[in-house]
């Protein structure tokens, strides 16, 4: 039986309506590291910050939310803002450009499976059980959800930022921006697909994952862990279908939960 639903937090707002893009995170830690031991709070802000990261206003901002939200900056005692170990070990060692799909499959885990500043995120992977859903569907069912809970969040906050977290996972094929030319960084990611556009209907991709890495799969298994009661054991049912789990947050089938369990003995 699963455990009663427990959301991380409540954050719906932050991104200003744009989903995580390519480079973004890579373009904020540079900036960062730049500045020893912190960068001040104003390298989002301040007057040449449309000049330093070389896009507009709000998306300086939706730089800023992204870091936070993905574990790659954090904000020390609200002074300044400093690289996380995970980025450094991410931008100076392991993929300087985020070419590897692993970094792709990290970024998905942060926001669906750790879910501290992406509720929505972690609402869609672990809380929606239908094969088949729309906007309406995780509007309707996180709205009631945050009713329960007497947290006060307006409609169009919420549908603003379900609209964002689906698009960044769903290709759009409307005209864009040369800045929405640039695909958010989890399309790539064979997690949600669109069946029906005029209608909205989403499915979700579910089964084996050959481009997650068996050490992600790994790394994810002990934050969920960590996060959890911590036992001697982690029986595979929760492993497989708990919230937060790996195989909830990566959409596996319980035999390819197996296989990754096994690989990692």
């Amino acid at each position: 039986m699963l455990p009663l639903i427990e959301v991380p937090s409540f954050h719906f707002s932050g991104h200003e309506t744009f989903p995580l893009r390519q480079l973004w995170l890579r373009k904020a830690y540079d900036q960062i590291r730049k500045h020893k031991p912190l960068a001040p709070r104003s390298i989002f802000s301040d007057e040449q910050s449309i000049v330093r990261f070389g896009v507009g206003k709000n998306m300086v901002a939706a730089i800023r939310h992204w870091s936070m939200a993905c574990g790659f900056m954090r904000d020390d005692s609200g002074i300044g803002y400093a690289p996380t170990e995970l980025a450094i070990q991410i931008f100076d060692r392991l993929d300087p450009y985020s070419e590897h799909p692993a970094t792709a499959w990290l970024l998905h885990w942060k926001l669906a499976g750790i879910g501290t500043r992406s509720t929505t995120w972690w609402w869609l992977f672990n809380c929606i059980s239908q094969h088949s859903f729309d906007r309406n569907l995780v509007f309707e069912s996180l709205k009631s959800f945050c009713v329960a809970k007497k947290y006060d969040v307006s409609d169009s906050t919420l549908r603003r930022d379900i609209d964002v977290c689906l698009s960044s996972y769903v290709n759009r094929s409307s005209k864009v921006s040369n800045e929405d030319v640039a695909e958010p960084v989890l399309t790539e990611l064979p997690l949600v697909q669109s069946v029906n556009n005029s209608a909205g209907t989403l499915t979700f991709r579910r089964g084996a994952k050959p481009t997650l890495p068996d050490a992600l799969f790994g790394y994810a298994l002990i934050e969920f862990w960590t996060g959890k009661e911590r036992g001697a054991v982690l029986s595979f049912d929760r492993i497989a279908h708990d919230y937060g789990s790996p195989g909830r947050v990566f959409k596996l089938d319980e035999n390819s939960v197996g296989e990754r369990v096994v690989a990692l003995v």
